[in-house]
């Protein structure tokens, strides 16, 4: 079984001087190529900071992270921010789109970041209206965030973590924000990306979203406390 992460006794700590928090106290757990895996737990629960981790966006304190065969704590910075670039797109609860890019420039906006900052080309903008069609954006290119819906907001983030082509999609709480019509076409919308062998890693606190994917654990003080759905 190829692996797309493997970590060991992971531990995260933040020390903010009179006290330490532990966010993470000790998790370890294999994700397989190709697993749509549902993080959930409450509020503190250490869900998004292993989010955080595993999307290379934060270092462990101790323990071992493993991202397609490298152990990311002997990575520089500037690995680390290159693996994050081509290997994985993220998609966050509150979209994260720059107000003043039109839909088209917020999708490219992972090409600006690439090794060498080389210049977006005519086939990166065939990409990113390529991208913009399939999620049902092709007549809405030029427009601003502010003109969109907050469920097309997310499909811009969807398009735009997909430009580099990542084979794996971090998703922070990616239907926080919607209505349940809409929560359920960006769900369909991953569902049809992990088809086509992207590993999906989504946090979520709602067991009626986990249970879309097909693995689940529950974070609880730090920890892994169980897999497979909670209902609180």
């Amino acid at each position: 079984m190829e692996l797309t992460a493997k970590l060991v006794n992971l531990q995260k700590h933040y020390d903010l001087g009179s006290v330490v928090v532990k966010a993470l106290r000790g998790v370890s757990l294999d994700i397989p190529e190709g697993d749509f895996l549902a993080i959930m737990g409450s509020s503190g629960s250490g869900k998004s900071t292993m989010l955080n981790l595993l999307g290379g966006l934060d270092r462990p304190t101790s323990g071992e992270y493993y991202l397609r065969g490298q152990n990311v704590a002997l990575l520089s910075d500037d690995e680390l921010s290159a693996i994050r670039n081509g290997l994985i797109g993220f998609i966050f609860q509150s979209f994260n789109l720059v107000a003043q890019y039109s839909v088209l420039e917020n999708i490219a906006v992972p090409l600006l970041y690439r090794p060498g900052y080389p210049p977006v080309s005519s086939e990166d903008e065939d990409r990113c209206n390529e991208l913009a069609k399939m999620v049902g954006l092709g007549d809405r290119t030029d427009h601003r965030p502010y003109q969109l819906s907050g469920g097309q907001q997310q499909r811009v983030a969807i398009a735009r973590s997909l430009i580099n082509d990542p084979a794996i999609i971090m998703a922070d709480e990616p239907t926080g924000n919607l209505d349940s019509k809409t929560g359920e076409e960006i769900l369909g919308m991953l569902k049809m990306l992990n088809e086509e062998g992207r590993t999906i890693i989504m946090v979520t606190h709602e067991p009626e979203v986990a249970e879309q994917s097909k693995n689940q654990i529950f974070m609880k003080d730090g920890l892994i406390a169980g897999h497979g759905i909670f209902r609180g």
